[in-house]
């Protein structure tokens, strides 16, 4: 097989930043992405659907000059959040989820939820309207290891929140274990989630070969082999609950190599090629489309795209470094060959 035809995918889990940052991301996302669910973590946080349409409106201002790109916008979920912002967001047409980030679970996130009683109004408006909340599943008690929290998240957290909200629609973010990608298999009602590449792609050994190596330090960390295997497991089963989300999240060279390095990998330039390396990995190419193209789409409810992407199968190794307004960014696996290549798109 020399060139892979799918559907033009989309990214249903992404970091744009904004201002010049923004600018120099957003055409790469485009180049491979219909649309994407665009985080809302900025300072300050996207919390009401006015600063979600602004942002927006940023976005498709940012983009390259002919460039065909839908921004989906979150709201962030804060302890104060009204309920009637939920019918807002509904009635925008442009907002399509709430984040939930426990504070201090990640970048930007100190904003985030200190206590999800205080949100229940707000849940009850999201499961009378059918919209999705997006959950970075980790604690962030002290007390309980890094590699451990998305495991004590789902029995603290997500399973007595699907128990007082059966039917809300949950979107898993970026699951990196095996007790994860089993629970959202095994989970009754509506549930999803993403699954990024370099989840698929590596183990936690990747952040220490050859030496500390910042750039493949995201949150979720990078765990052991098996929850890698059974990550990919999922992906490929044709399970239409597991989807792609880059969690492409850029980050300054010198703050992703410094003492208390930033947490993220930036995948957006080369994301669908990793994605084609993981399920070839696999033996499992034919599948895909299905896991890149069409089950984010049937989740969230919006039509399927009809334009199509080519992969061609050709060698080429991906840059070192790109240009990031006045510094620069090191991309995921930058320096490494990859055996395919996104060629164009066919109407």
């Amino acid at each position: 097989m020399d060139t892979i035809t799918l559907t033009r995918p989309d990214d249903w889990h992404l970091h744009l930043r904004d201002g010049e940052a923004l600018r120099a991301v957003v055409g790469a996302s485009a180049a491979q992405f219909a649309r994407a669910i665009v985080m809302p973590n900025l300072r300050p946080p996207v919390a009401t659907v006015a600063q979600a349409l602004a942002y927006r409106q940023r976005i498709l201002e940012a983009l390259p000059a002919g460039a065909a790109f839908e921004p989906l916008m979150t709201l962030y979920l804060t302890d104060n959040t009204p309920a009637d912002e939920i019918r807002r967001a509904l009635d925008s047409g442009g907002v399509h989820a709430v984040k939930l980030y426990p504070a201090g679970a990640t970048t930007n996130s100190d904003a985030g939820v200190t206590d999800l009683r205080r949100t229940w109004p707000v849940l009850e408006a999201m499961q009378a309207c059918g919209m999705p909340l997006l959950v970075h599943g980790e604690v962030t008690d002290p007390a309980v290891d890094v590699f451990d929290r998305e495991a004590v998240f789902i029995e603290r957290v997500l399973e007595p929140l699907r128990r007082d909200f059966p039917a809300l629609r949950v979107v898993f973010e970026h699951i990196t274990t095996r007790q994860a990608a089993q629970y959202v298999t095994q989970a009754q009602g509506p549930i999803a989630a993403t699954i990024t590449a370099h989840h698929l792609l590596y183990n936690r050994n990747a952040l220490f070969t050859g030496g500390l190596r910042p750039h493949w330090y995201c949150l979720p960390v990078l765990k052991r082999e098996e929850h890698r295997r059974a990550l990919l497991q999922a992906a490929i089963s044709g399970d239409p609950r597991f989807f792609l989300g880059t969690d492409s999240a850029p980050h300054a060279a010198r703050l992703k190599e410094h003492a208390a390095a930033c947490a993220g990998c930036y995948t957006a330039p080369h994301a669908i090629e990793l994605y084609a390396a993981a399920f070839e990995q696999a033996g499992a190419l034919g599948r895909l489309e299905a896991f890149a193209s069409f089950n984010g789409p049937d989740f969230y409810r919006l039509p399927r795209n009809t334009a199509r992407i080519v992969l061609r199968r050709e060698r080429w190794t991906v840059p070192e470094s790109l240009p990031f307004g006045a510094e620069h960014i090191v991309p995921l696996a930058g320096g490494e060959t990859l055996a395919w290549k996104l060629a164009d798109r066919a109407s």
